[in-house]
């Protein structure tokens, strides 16, 4: 089966950003939540933003922002995706991309099957689906995994990703298990919350290509 498109997510330094668009990866994440230990002012978000090279994707993780922050944050950081992350619905989803033109996805918590079939309200709405393992604080980024093999027979009209727990390690067999287009992994490639590592980094990219 050939590899996955790659999203690396909560880049904090022009270091490691550097390290993940070196590496291949397809998209490259900026964090814009205050709890989380990847959270970026939209200052330094746009700083980073800069810096990324046109055939990387940019995504800006947002979580329940009121429409005019939410405007202010594309408006600064410019981002070619935005990634809810709380509790938005299929609605908020649909007014953004009609308005802004930009691609909206959505993280879901996968538990189970019924999970899965609940994703189906946004269909239409979302440009992507992110299933990643049920929030547990934050929303994202805790290195926990949800059953994979709940992915096995999952076919939807809207594409999806792969999240929630994936490392350089795992990654291979998540995407043969699952045979998702996309993977996207934070904490499984960090030396410690927060602190990316470019070498998980440089493995992660190249173990979703084999």
């Amino acid at each position: 089966m050939p590899g996955a498109l790659v999203k690396i997510c909560g880049l904090s330094t022009p270091e490691t950003l550097a390290a993940a668009v070196q590496a291949g990866a397809d998209y490259v994440g900026l964090v814009h939540f205050e709890k989380s230990p990847r959270h970026l002012s939209l200052a330094e978000a746009a700083r980073l933003r800069s810096l990324v090279p046109p055939q990387v994707k940019v995504v800006l993780l947002v979580v329940n922002l009121s429409p005019a922050t939410l405007a202010e944050a594309v408006r600064e950081v410019r981002p070619d995706v935005v990634q809810f992350h709380g509790q938005e619905t299929p609605e908020t989803l649909a007014r953004f991309h009609a308005a802004t033109g930009i691609a909206a996805w959505r993280a879901l918590g996968v538990r189970d099957a019924d999970s899965l079939a609940d994703a189906a309200r946004f269909d239409g709405a979302a440009d992507r689906l992110l299933f990643d393992a049920p929030a547990s604080g934050l929303p994202g980024g805790n290195g926990t995994r949800f059953d994979w093999d709940l992915l096995k027979a999952y076919k939807a009209p809207t594409p999806w990703g792969l999240a929630g727990g994936l490392t350089p390690a795992n990654v291979a067999d998540a995407i043969r298990l699952t045979g998702a287009p996309l993977v996207d992994t934070s904490s499984g490639v960090e030396s410690a919350p927060g602190i990316k590592d470019v070498d998980k980094i440089a493995a992660f990219c190249k173990a979703a290509r084999l």
